[in-house]
């Protein structure tokens, strides 16, 4: 009688990957909470290499540095996200809400891709391929080098890839894909992990440039475990308002190219088109002569853009004033607001106080304290401030006004925007080249005090 091996049983943190064999409230790792899963851990073989060679130590010295093949999307703002174009093997993550159009871009690639000679498989776990070829004749995506394949069991999708030995590969999406050796459910933490795990060294074996898209949360964040973000060599998050019908592409990770960078997409009807100069998009709803409305040099990866902040200051009908903010960091907000009443006196605990980055960008970065803070006063004394003004600076908890990086890139953004002043850091005068002050205003300012009492008083 044949003895029953005994399968051990793990429970695996959902943010971290951390694995353990109890369960547990929160995770000893990221001191998250409610966040185990429970697994089995596989005894079969995993990982198994398209390549029977095994590799060798080699010196330094001894390496010789070839160039990355680059592949053109032919979509010359997203080649620019990738740092070139798509590299040969490469393992790209891309999340977003459902719905944002994900899938729609993906199609709109590998048609791109197989117009150029280049075998694309798409792999439609989702759907059916009729489904999907619907959705692909509406963009005009019918190559003979493109090629549906609706399948969830990953054995039958690697006979498939090792038969066609494709030049790409999109999957969609890797939550709905499953190993029958491993006994849990598509989309838990070790069917995402595992599958990753056997993308990559497909992807890498066979030289396959491979497109995992996955879930998000309710956060925002890719579903799966942390380390699904750490096997990629690049993370592409999806992001933007469906109703104004704009989408931005940010560059999370890049292990071939730079990082935090933007490519801004209009959803249509024949799918996602690139806009090339974004500034424009952000601008063209402006309304000039407004109180509360300042323009702020903004760069985001590479590239730098000129956005809107609002702001709205009003009286609170309640004892508790409301603070709320849209793009920005809401905690960065109050302390504007508390450098805002200590250096010039405003009275904000009676006031309702909303700021707004207009366009759904979210900026993290401190060079726009100064205009938001600018922003704020300009509501509260309800005096417009110059249309023909940019602002942008880093806000200390003392008043003073510190310096920012890349000043050149966001001046010459505002010149080639047709603004005439720009409000900057004193600090970021030191070295800046003279031909700015020929084509541009430039009025460095110190502290708080002197911003307000150029723009305002």
């Amino acid at each position: 009688m044949a003895t029953k091996i005994k399968q051990k049983v793990l429970w695996s943190c959902t943010d971290c990957g951390h694995r353990q064999t109890k369960w547990t409230g929160s995770c000893s790792v990221c001191q998250k909470w409610n966040t185990f899963e429970q697994e089995v851990e596989d005894k079969g073989k995993r990982f198994e290499s398209v390549s029977s060679e095994s590799a060798k130590p080699l010196r330094v010295k001894e390496i010789t540095m070839t160039e990355f093949r680059r592949i053109s999307t032919k979509l010359s703002e997203f080649d620019r996200l990738l740092g070139g174009g798509i590299v040969n093997g490469s393992l790209t993550l891309i999340g977003g809400d459902p719905g944002i159009g994900k899938s729609t871009l993906m199609l709109q690639l590998a048609q791109n891709l197989a117009e150029q000679g280049l075998t694309v498989l798409y792999i439609c776990g989702e759907e059916s391929v009729e489904q999907t070829s619907l959705r692909a004749s509406r963009l005009g995506a019918a190559d003979e080098n493109l090629y549906l394949l609706s399948e969830t069991l990953f054995s039958n999708i690697k006979a498939q890839v090792e038969k066609l030995k494709p030049d790409a590969m999109i999957v969609d999406s890797i939550q709905i894909l499953y190993k029958s050796e491993l006994p849990s459910a598509p989309g838990s933490v070790s069917q995402v992990r595992e599958l990753a795990m056997e993308f990559m060294h497909i992807a890498k074996g066979m030289g396959i440039a491979t497109y995992l898209i996955g879930h998000v949360t309710k956060s925002g964040e890719i579903a799966g475990p942390r380390v699904l973000e750490h096997i990629v060599d690049t993370v592409l998050d999806f992001e933007g308002d469906k109703q104004h019908g704009y989408r931005l592409l940010r560059s999370v990770k890049n292990r071939f190219g730079p990082t935090e960078d933007i490519v801004l997409f209009q959803m249509g009807g024949k799918g996602l088109s690139q806009v090339s100069n974004p500034s424009v998009i952000f601008l063209e709803e402006r309304q000039r002569e407004v109180p509360g409305s300042v323009i702020i040099p903004t760069v985001e990866g590479s590239r730098a853009l000129l956005i809107e902040v609002q702001a709205l200051v009003a009286a609170s009908a309640f004892s508790t004033s409301t603070r709320k903010s849209t793009g920005l960091d809401q905690n960065r907000m109050a302390l504007l607001l508390a450098v805002l009443e200590k250096k010039m006196g405003y009275q904000m605990y009676n006031r309702d106080v909303f700021v707004s980055i207009a366009g759904g960008l979210k900026i993290v970065e401190p060079a726009i304290d100064l205009g938001v803070l600018l922003a704020i006063g300009s509501s509260f004394c309800n005096r417009p401030i110059d249309p023909e003004t940019v602002v942008l600076g880093e806000v200390g908890l003392g008043g003073e006004v510190r310096g920012v990086p890349r000043i050149e890139t966001r001046i010459r953004e505002a010149i080639h925007m047709g603004f005439k002043r720009c409000l900057l850091p004193k600090r970021n005068l030191k070295g800046l080249d003279p031909d700015f002050r020929q084509k541009i205003s430039l009025t460095g300012v110190d502290s708080v005090e002197e911003a307000i009492r150029e723009l305002l008083h």
